[in-house]
């Protein structure tokens, strides 16, 4: 007779597992990611409200505008100096660089990132370069992960790049106060895998960031937008004409974005750690006309969001998107390709939020939905470009579901993403943070050849 198995002999040992001390690293990595972000985040508000009052005053006022100007060039100095002899570890969001030291093909100096990339990336967003912070957040992240490794639990090389992991997932989630997005952009976007350890911890570290922002920005959501309608049936099938053009230009935001560095090779008389000047000095025009724009901007969504009650007119409306969505674009696409430290997720939001505007404005003129339910398009077309662009569907709804703080319109959010997704791919698109990291690819080799050559002298 079979002897039968019993609890004993299946479970654990109590309190034999190593998982509580793998919680409590990542409870660490998330509150010291989450006081750095949370300084980096507030330093970067203040500066952008500051924007809005000193860029109408230099309409008037040109010695202050001069002044300011004056200051611009010595700003772009000290960043040529920064960046010069660490451009491939510095510049861009970060996530690539990232990547290639889970990979094991890089290995970054964490306090030299750490430290340089804050202040770079200051630098580059209190400007009001159209840059996210979401990129510099994420890789600082990574490198307090790796610090708090080498220094503090003196961890394996395995621990180490859980660590790091678990930095990415607390720098997302301390950026946007967005925890869950936070851990599932690690699983869908740089690890690939679905480890039960992993997930966990790194959504650990996640939560314990939150929670600082929490204790310094308050409980309201980051970017809060009052959607109370409900889409009817009758819309979704305008919703999906929606989603195949946000397709097309996800392929296209891609193309120009991968495109955008060879574009400014052409300017050879200019060095790589120098072509910041070229939007500095163009966001000054940009600033005098609408200083709201300036930034990754998560206040121009807001702006977007209240336009109907502020413009009227299908034609004006219209126009004036219009102008924003070409603006935004062509300054990301500026910003982004001067090498300098900046993420790219608030910009595609907020070109996706036009976006939707403009769908919205459309599907309210031919009298599909409701004038109140345009806030829900602004949503949809945020969820849905960067789902898109970033191919990473799960990411973008829990994003901004975090973000905007409503589970309302889940499934046009999924119908819209998920046609865009589709779309984008079968234009060839690529997940855009795998696409840079291939184009980083020789910079990167160059890099580690040059570490191995310092090493044997």
């Amino acid at each position: 007779m079979l002897k039968e198995i019993d609890a004993s002999e299946i479970l654990h040992r109590p309190f034999a597992s190593t998982f509580l001390n793998q919680i409590g690293r990542g409870i660490v990595v998330g509150l010291a990611t989450g006081l750095i972000v949370t300084t980096f985040r507030k330093i970067i508000d203040t500066t952008l409200q500051g924007l809005n009052v000193i860029y109408p005053y230099m309409q008037t006022h040109y010695l202050v505008l001069g002044a300011y100007l004056i200051g611009t060039l010595v700003l772009w100095q000290i960043m040529a100096r920064l960046l010069k002899n660490h451009l491939f570890d510095i510049v861009g969001s970060g996530v690539p660089q990232v990547e290639d030291v889970l990979h094991d093909e890089h290995w970054m100096s964490w306090w030299s990132v750490l430290w340089r990339k804050y202040v770079l990336g200051l630098m580059a967003i209190c400007p009001g370069l159209f840059l996210g912070r979401e990129g510099p957040c994420i890789q600082m992240g990574a490198a307090v992960g790796q610090g708090l490794a080498e220094k503090c639990f003196k961890s394996s090389h395995q621990e180490t790049k859980a660590m790091i992991a678990c930095g990415i997932a607390a720098g997302l989630s301390a950026a946007f106060s967005a925890p869950l997005a936070g851990a599932l952009f690690l699983l869908e976007e740089i690890t690939y895998t679905f480890e039960s350890q992993t997930w966990l911890t790194a959504l650990t570290a996640a939560i314990a960031s939150d929670f600082v922002t929490l204790l310094f920005f308050g409980t309201r959501p980051c970017m809060w937008l009052p959607v109370v309608d409900r889409l009817s049936p009758a819309a979704y099938l305008p919703l999906a004409g929606f989603g195949i053009l946000l397709g097309i230009l996800a392929w296209f935001y891609q193309y120009c974005l991968i495109n955008i560095h060879c574009w400014y090779g052409k300017i050879s008389w200019l060095p790589r750690n120098r072509r910041a000047i070229i939007p500095l000095l163009l966001v000054v025009p940009i600033g005098l006309w609408d200083a709201s724009m300036l930034g990754g901007s998560h206040v121009f969504v807001e702006v977007i969001a209240q336009l109907p009650r502020h413009v009227h007119g299908f034609q004006a409306m219209m126009m004036l998107l219009g102008v924003y969505f070409i603006i935004r674009f062509v300054f990301s696409m500026v910003s982004y390709g001067a090498a300098v430290p900046g993420g790219i997720f608030m910009p595609i939001l907020v070109l996706g939020a036009i976006l939707g505007g403009l769908a919205g404005c459309l599907m309210i003129h031919f009298g599909l939905i409701p004038v109140k339910a345009y806030i829900n398009l602004v949503v949809i077309g945020m969820a849905a470009y960067f789902g898109a662009i970033e191919m990473a569907p799960f990411t973008a709804i829990c994003l901004l579901t975090e973000m905007v703080g409503t589970v309302q319109q889940i499934l046009p959010m999924l119908l819209v993403t998920f046609i865009a997704y589709t779309v984008n791919d079968l234009l060839g698109g690529r997940p855009i943070y795998g696409a840079l990291r291939e184009q980083m690819a020789p910079q990167a080799a160059q890099e580690r050849n040059a570490k191995a050559g310092n090493l044997n002298y």
